[in-house]
């Protein structure tokens, strides 16, 4: 087994080889013939129609990627927006081969009803060191969808119990429920915003606001939506028009707030900081705090979906906090790029009843040594600092190229490295990401005309250089 001097000998070694060289493209266009060939393999196993390329995950290094056909490509998606050290750093390498995680991958523990011995210190060192302010308790669950839905029933429980006044269901709630009928199934909704993406399993598909194809054909749940401010750029040349946008949003929560009252009470509110999958749609610290007052109005839970934002890509860890909020949100849910999912929450909203919150597994905790590993990394390397000090340097970047391309480039928005600008049409978005990935750059589009930047935290100056200086060559 590899020691950790030679992991990082191993990963300096090929680091150097690959930041002292340009992206690569060796095929002559990309996916390559190899790639091109797997996937019509793969298609007849399953639906491979979203397959961009196949990947050599052993020779690819830090923000480059390379594919199965030779490609050395920059990433700027990070396996859309989940990798927070880049690839084969080998501080996670190293602790992966420790005893514990080798022990804890062949006798993966249902943590709800047998936890390992160190679970206790393993959650303290990984997920309450980086808790946002105000919460001490965290939930972990398998992926970002089921932290949202998981957090929504949590939800649901502390309304019922007030609307009772106990927290102990009746007989009648409990021999309805098993009908789906109330009041046992209560006639209870959850407001989410136009443009808004909170995953695609049954539950949150109803919270789901982007693409209609993720939602078509499928039931869901009768539940209101809200308008999301879409602010006007640049920002402090329209500072009266998005304060007015902002207003008109918050008053359409109001108003939605008191037409559902009557019918299907609102008993949570869930809103990204940043809707990514919807656009990139930044609304200001302002209109957060309206949207939490109006919560409280209503004895609402205040829900921050933070799958996306969460872990750094905005330069700070919780996108949220920036806010300045007078308390805290209710539940915080995370994913990505912290390796494991789950969601902080409120003492009150823990269900006073076991299994409530429960599936076979309950988190990993292989996935909370790899997070602790690279909080460990962000701390000694200053991976902050990084993200901001990049993200100026894109935004800068960027902001010449919509000055001097304005017909191509429009509404340059972001905080950090979390990026996004728009594009004249769908068409010519597809065009330059294809045009892109030929060149070995990899973006990644959302909304209807916007490309989206989602690198990892260690995307430096030179990674920074390369995009722009490919982007420009091809626009």
């Amino acid at each position: 087994m590899m020691g950790l001097r030679q992991l990082t000998s191993k990963f300096c070694q090929q680091s150097i080889r690959l930041s002292s060289a340009m992206p690569r493209v060796v095929t002559e266009v990309v996916p390559g013939p190899k790639s091109q060939e797997m996937k019509q393999t793969l298609g007849n196993i399953q639906n491979s129609t979203a397959v961009n390329f196949f990947a050599d995950y052993e020779k690819s290094q830090g923000n480059y990627i390379v594919d199965v056909d030779g490609n050395q490509i920059l990433d700027v998606f990070a396996q859309i927006s989940s990798m927070p050290l880049g690839y084969n750093h080998p501080a996670l390498i190293a602790a992966m081969q420790s005893k514990s995680a080798i022990t804890t991958t062949v006798n993966r523990p249902a943590l709800g009803i047998f936890p390992p011995a160190d679970f206790i210190q393993s959650v303290d060192d990984a997920l309450l060191s980086i808790a946002p302010k105000g919460f001490t308790r965290v939930q972990q669950m398998a992926c970002g969808t089921c932290s949202v839905e998981n957090a929504l029933k949590c939800a649901f429980f502390k309304y019922r119990d007030i609307e009772r006044g106990d927290e102990q269901p009746r007989e009648i709630d409990l021999s309805s429920c098993m009908m789906n009928q109330a009041p046992g199934s209560p006639s209870l909704s959850v407001l989410s915003f136009k443009s808004g993406f909170h995953g695609r399993t049954l539950g949150s598909l109803s919270l789901t606001r982007t693409k209609a194809l993720h939602k078509v054909d499928v039931p869901a749940f009768d539940w209101p939506c809200a308008d999301f401010p879409i602010l006007k750029y640049p920002l402090e040349e329209n500072v009266a028009e998005n304060d007015r946008i902002e207003e008109e949003a918050l008053a359409n929560v109001a108003e939605t707030f008191q037409l559902w009252k009557q019918t299907k009470p609102i008993a949570a509110l869930i809103v990204e900081p940043i809707q990514a999958e919807g656009g990139d749609n930044h609304a200001s610290p302002k209109f957060f705090h309206g949207l939490q007052k109006i919560c409280k109005e209503h004895k609402c839970a205040f829900v921050v979906d933070e799958v996306q934002t969460g872990g750094g890509p905005t330069g700070q860890f919780w996108a949220h906090e920036a806010w300045n909020l007078p308390s805290p949100p209710d539940f915080v849910t995370f994913s990505k790029k912290l390796h494991i999912a789950g969601f902080y929450f409120q003492k009150q909203f823990e269900p006073l009843q076991s299994y409530r919150v429960f599936n076979t597994w309950v988190g990993d905790p292989l996935r909370l040594a790899l997070l602790k590993t690279t909080l460990d990394v962000i701390r000694k390397d200053s991976l902050l600092e990084v993200v901001q000090k990049s993200g100026k340097t894109l935004m800068d970047g960027l902001n010449t190229l919509q000055t001097s391309k304005p017909e191509s480039i429009s509404r340059l928005r972001g905080k950090g490295t979390f990026i996004a600008f728009d594009l004249p049409s769908e068409e010519i978005r597809a065009k330059l990401i294809s045009a892109m990935l030929q060149k070995g750059v990899l973006m990644g589009g959302c909304g209807v005309t916007a490309i989206r930047m989602r690198p990892a935290l260690i995307f430096g100056q030179k990674e920074c250089e390369i995009f722009l200086d490919t982007l420009e060559s091809c626009l």
